[in-house]
């Protein structure tokens, strides 16, 4: 039936269904519609397709989450306009008497004038009480049929059709029908609020894939959408982008295209995949308007580019993982296999590459190198000495700065922590890992620590649920990157540095958290830490039936490795200012007092009172609390767990994926310069 529908080949139609688009846009003609119409009162569809926008406060809606609601009800708004200011105290009634029957409620601002920084402040001036989805890029406004601010448009999720648009006088007498199964009234005239500028509605000069579309696609897709790369299809000519021209348009309105999900509203980044607004604006606009091709020779069909085996290069060392065959089904233990390091000198890494086997099974790869292989063939994370690599699904190569770099000794073996998840297909693993190294030895060493929270516990059928974990640096340091990992519950993220006198700075932040795609997120200028700064990582988990991912809603859910459990893990990589390659520190000693606080410590004061203790480690501590609290203040602050630390073993267990995320701790001495230890 899709193919039929869409006159697309059956390849194209499975891919459209891995992509989880089976319909042609709704709205395809919308644009045709609005410029027939006048310049500033467009056409609101009949029905509404899936999107997902970020709210002032930096958390993803995603529109077709809400299938549940029996109403969805979206006001326009646009700063300063005293009309929607007005309704404020309506708005809020509205909310809470008709979200107690399910109703959803939501603003959405279209001004291209109004900046998250300035939407913040209105909210808080206006007094709203609803998230206000910014749309800065207008693709969704401008088929909604939005003019003017103080619009309401009621969605029916039974059907996604638009069953209301109009002043907001109506919406009670609307919800009302709607409730009650009877077709709403008609509209009352359209909303009174200032008209918001669609620049696109009067746009004349008609979008082609060969002048504007390909390009775009060349630039930014082609690399993973060609022949052996990791897309689903290949962009090779007009033909087959026509064809998924439905599924591109989807997959941008609701940001899982391109896989970076950084939000581009906060910081830079070097290794930045994100379109730029006027190509998502070019590439959602031409579907819209029936992807027409254009005259002259097709750009892609010239270019017919083929994925590289190894898209750095030929390694200079290639790591063969030891073999894994992966059952059709069930749950596989985490398996740490480890092979010899045949490298008789030491080598600096300037860059790694992970090679997985078969991307469908292989969830994470993690390694490090050990002094000695184990007897037992077994690798143990705790032996670990110098990170060799690190993957995780959808991650790219890690390639470090030039003056930084890790030493890998010779000799030795390296071990691997592998994470599989069986897919309906028994499937043999043959994954490598491609190493780099430097010409000669850089001036500063790549260190790691994990940020992490192993006692989060998210309770049945919350629904958005917030977790947060903090490391602090008692000596200056230089942040590199952040990899950011969870697991199916997870939402959303963000990464915030509180310098030492409390002033806070977000670093990065994720309004859609996509665990098909983990990756580092690398600063485009390092960010300076002074000594006493803290990194604070938050993290929203979604265990309500809402959530399509979900493999339990009824469960509490805990840390775990399988990804049916929890992760609150965010890595980052960073170097200290005071330290060489010539002359090497402690750097795990560094962060031993405030490890523990930064985990459990919710409410960032430093301390860790009897509430904010949870999970085997907080069971141990309030075991002891009395003991170890020994000013009485009724909290453990970091001197009384230092002193504390005699009295139980309090992290002998069992190596966990957090072991392994911290990296190395403190590698074994590397020669600050040798022959021996540049490349090939």
């Amino acid at each position: 039936m899709i193919s039929a529908r869409l006159g697309v080949s059956g390849a194209v139609a499975s891919a459209l269904l891995v992509y989880g688009c089976t319909t042609a846009p709704s709205t395809q003609s919308v644009m045709q519609q609005a410029k027939g119409a006048s310049a500033t009162e467009a056409m609101s569809p009949a029905r509404v397709d899936n999107f997902l926008l970020a709210d002032q406060m930096l958390q993803g809606h995603e529109l077709y989450r809400l299938a549940d609601a029996p109403a969805v009800v979206i006001i326009t708004q646009q700063n300063g306009d005293p009309i929607v200011r007005a309704l404020a105290p309506q708005l809020k009634k509205l909310a809470v008497d008709y979200g107690a029957k399910g109703v959803e409620f939501m603003m959405l601002n279209s001004s291209l004038k109004d900046s998250m920084e300035a939407i913040q402040a209105e909210v808080a001036k206006a007094g709203y009480s609803l998230p206000v989805l910014m749309d800065d890029k207008q693709i969704v406004g401008e088929t909604l049929g939005v003019s003017r601010s103080a619009e309401a448009i009621i969605i029916n999720p039974k059907t996604w059709q638009v069953v209301y648009h109009g002043a907001a006088a109506g919406m009670p007498a609307a919800l009302d029908a709607l409730l009650a199964g009877k077709p709403p009234p008609a509209a009352h005239a359209a909303g009174s609020g200032a008209l918001i500028a669609f620049p696109a509605r009067t746009q004349t000069a008609q979008l082609t894939y060969v002048k504007d579309v390909a390009p775009i696609l060349d630039k930014h897709c082609v690399a993973c959408h060609s022949q052996g790369g990791i897309g689903p299809f290949a962009m090779t000519n007009y033909a087959i982008v026509k064809g998924f021209a439905p599924m591109i348009r989807e997959v941008i309105r609701t940001d899982r295209m391109p896989p970076y999900h950084a939000d581009p509203r906060v910081g830079h980044f070097s290794d930045s995949k994100r379109l730029s607004p006027d190509e998502i604006k070019t590439l959602v606009h031409w579907v819209e308007t029936g992807a027409p091709r254009g005259e002259g020779a097709d750009p892609l069909a010239k270019s017919q580019r083929v994925a590289a085996e190894w898209p750095l290069g030929k390694p200079d060392l290639i790591l063969n993982i030891p073999e894994f065959k992966v059952p059709a089904s069930g749950v596989v233990d985490y398996q740490r296999p480890a092979t010899v390091n045949t490298e008789t000198v030491g080598h600096w890494i300037r860059a790694t590459s992970v090679k997985p086997g078969d991307r469908q099974a292989v969830h994470h790869i993690l390694t490090g190198w050990m002094a000695s292989a184990p007897t037992s063939g077994r690798s143990s994370e705790q032996m670990w000495k110098v990170s060799v690599g690190r993957y995780a699904v959808g991650s790219d190569a890690d390639v470090f700065d030039g003056d930084v770099g890790t030493y890998l000794p010779p000799g030795g073996a390296v071990g691997f922590q592998m994470h599989y998840t069986p897919y309906g297909k028994e499937t043999v693993d043959r994954s490598q890992i491609g190493l780099y190294f430097a010409d000669h030895a850089p001036k500063y060493i790549m260190r790691q620590v994990a940020i992490a929270n192993p006692t989060l516990d998210i309770p049945p059928n919350a629904a958005h649920h917030m977790e947060t974990a903090y490391v602090e640096f008692p000596k200056e340091a230089l942040l590199y990157d952040a990899f950011i990992h969870a697991h199916y519950r997870a939402t959303s993220s963000d990464l915030w540095i509180e310098y030492p006198d409390g002033k806070q700075k977000l670093l990065i932040a994720m309004p859609r958290y996509d665990f098909n795609w983990q990756r580092a997120y690398t600063f485009a200028e390092p960010v300076k830490m002074p000594a006493g700064s803290r990194l604070i990582a938050h993290y929203w988990y979604d265990n309500s039936k809402r959530n399509p991912h979900n493999p339990d809603p009824n469960i509490e859910v805990t840390w775990g490795e399988q990804s049916f459990q929890e992760m609150l893990f965010t890595q980052v990589s960073f170097r200290w200012m005071d330290e060489t390659s010539a002359k090497q520190i402690d750097s795990d000693g560094r962060f031993s007092d405030t490890r523990m606080i930064g985990m459990m410590d919710q409410n960032l004061d430093g301390k860790l009172e009897k509430s904010e203790l949870r999970g085997q480690i907080g069971k141990m501590l309030l075991a002891r609390f009395d003991a170890i609290d020994t000013n009485h203040d009724g909290a453990l602050d970091k001197a009384e767990l230092k002193a504390a630390q005699g009295m139980f073993q309090m992290f002998q267990r069992r190596p966990s994926a957090a072991d392994a995320f911290n990296g190395p701790t403190t590698p074994p001495a590397a020669p600050a310069a040798s022959p021996a230890a540049g490349g090939r």
